[in-house]
């Protein structure tokens, strides 16, 4: 990592502009090897603008061969506008991390064809007939190759990027290649860990249903405490390289593929964050699922299909993180010849299961920190988003908060991965009290 591109300080003094369709099409058609792969005449391109997310523009052009995606980074966050403005070396971040992924996990990211530095801008294969995940999960939809792909990913990136693999100095050089990631950790500091817990300008929630829960969150010391815990331990242990937004709006899937992209606030942090940030994304579907049903028990088959990929998840990631640190790892890490003969073997052993029961405990307060932050803060998703009616739509949102609240603040009591999904079927019919 060493050897990668520093980035711009400030790319816009360096010919940064927005590209809007014609300079694209103007810009691609000197890209030889993307004009080749989109076939035909520029003029005949299609382009698309179909950025729904927070941050970036994102086109799709289409030519008479194929089809390329290209993200291009915003001076500002999109979904505030100017008044938020948001460095552009964030694609460099990305893409660096798009390519150690690739390496690490081939076949589980998009294709990387182009980048542009100063344009922050990328061009990636176009995952065709791939949607984002989390709109198959509104839709009730089972994706029987997930859990394989995406324990996968996890596990292959935060071992192969962690002390347990790498030597002290590979380690401190891949801290410092996204140590200047800081604005886009510093959203995440501020949207996920704090401002749900006091009154910020743009935090919003159902409104008037859950105004009492958001007054009781501001108002939970223990909370803010356990809250404060993992902010501190997002700041503070750089233990591999995170996605650092690995939501089911970061993952595009068919029922055979997945693959996962977004990864611009991609930073050394604790493994536990990304992890819990899948399994927070897949119970709030659990949770959404009653708002979304046109019938009682319509959608059954897909609850318990979530949960069941909930216990998979951990279960699996689990598995494949233990394999790869049994297959002789090689990082400064616990020493193989502090660990010699049988009685070393047996020990390690039961440090490795120490050190999962351990990265379980903190993934399980991430998961919490991951859905509150959904529910009162800035940025919401379409799971609650699109259940119609608002007061269906919070009691699903308080059922969600209800076990986040115990599993960031009673964390201890949550000792396997069955004993969230436990509490969570206990939630699924339980009915708040709400404001209004």
């Amino acid at each position: 990592m060493s050897t990668a591109p520093r980035p711009l300080a400030d790319p816009r003094r360096q010919g940064y502009r927005i590209l809007h369709e014609a300079d694209l099409r103007d810009y691609m058609a000197e890209i030889l090897d993307v004009a080749a792969r989109l076939g035909g005449e520029p003029a005949s391109w299609t382009i698309t603008e179909v950025g729904d997310g927070n941050l970036n523009l994102v086109f799709i052009v289409k030519g008479a061969r194929g089809g390329v995606a290209v993200k291009q980074a915003l001076p500002y966050v999109r979904l505030v506008g100017e008044s938020w403005p948001l460095p552009l070396s964030r694609a460099h971040y990305e893409y660096l991390a798009l390519s150690k992924q690739a390496q690490l996990a081939p076949g589980l990211v998009p294709a990387l064809l182009h980048h542009n530095e100063n344009l922050a801008l990328t061009v990636m294969e176009l995952l065709e007939p791939h949607i984002i995940m989390r709109k198959g999960l509104v839709a009730g939809t089972q994706y029987p190759g997930f859990v394989g792909d995406i324990t996968t990913f996890m596990a292959r990136t935060l071992f192969f990027t962690s002390d347990l693999a790498l030597s002290a100095a590979e380690k401190k050089e891949g801290i410092a290649a996204f140590a200047g990631n800081h604005a886009l950790c510093k959203i995440t500091e501020d949207l996920i860990f704090t401002d749900p817990y006091r009154i910020a300008e743009q935090n919003r929630w159902t409104a008037p249903y859950l105004d009492a829960l958001a007054a009781e969150l501001r108002d939970d010391m223990e909370l803010h405490v356990a809250i404060s815990r993992l902010k501190l331990k997002f700041m503070a242990s750089p233990e591999a390289l995170l996605h650092g937004d690995l939501h089911t709006g970061s993952i595009m899937v068919t029922e055979s593929q997945t693959r996962v992209i977004d990864p611009e606030f991609a930073f050394y942090g604790p493994m536990g964050f990304d992890v819990g940030a899948v399994l927070a994304n897949l119970l709030m579907a659990y949770f959404a699922s009653a708002g979304h049903e046109r019938a009682p028990g319509e959608r059954a088959a897909f609850e318990g299909w979530v949960l069941e990929t909930v216990e998979q998840v951990w279960s699996e990631f689990a598995r494949k993180f233990l394999e790869l640190w049994r297959a002789g790892a090689a990082g400064d890490a616990y020493p193989a010849s502090l660990f010699a003969g049988e009685k070393g073997a047996a020990r390690l052993e039961a440090e490795r299961q120490a050190y999962l029961q351990r990265l379980f405990t903190e993934t399980v307060g991430f998961a919490a920190a991951k859905t509150i932050r959904r529910i009162f803060g800035l940025a919401h998703n379409i799971d609650f988003e699109l259940i119609a009616d608002p007061k269906t739509r919070a009691i699903s949102e308080a059922r969600a908060v209800r076990l986040a609240r115990a599993m960031m603040v009673e964390t201890g009591t949550f000792r396997t991965i069955a004993d969230v999904t436990g509490a969570a079927r206990k939630l699924r019919d339980w009915m708040p009290e709400l404001s209004g």
